[in-house]
C-alpha cells in the first residue's frame, strides 16, 4: 500500500489515505477522517508509483 497526503478541499486539514498500487486507475469516495464530509479521490498509477492525484469537494 502507498501513504498519499493531501489537504482536504473543505476544511483545509492535511491527511493522509491508503492507495492499493495494484490498482492503476481508482476513482471513488471517502470522508474526510476531521471533517466527515465526503471527497472525491481520483488516483492514477503507473509501475505502482502515483502520477496523478486529485481530491476533489462534492457538489452538492
Amino acid at each position: 500500500m502507498l501513504e498519499q497526503y493531501f489537504e482536504c478541499p473543505y476544511c483545509f486539514e492535511e491527511i493522509s489515505m491508503l492507495i492499493d498500487p495494484s490498482i492503476r486507475k481508482q476513482q471513488y469516495i471517502e470522508d474526510c477522517e476531521v471533517c466527515c464530509n465526503p471527497i472525491e479521490i481520483r488516483v492514477e498509477l503507473e509501475e505502482g508509483n502515483v502520477v496523478a492525484f486529485e481530491a476533489r469537494s462534492i457538489e452538492q
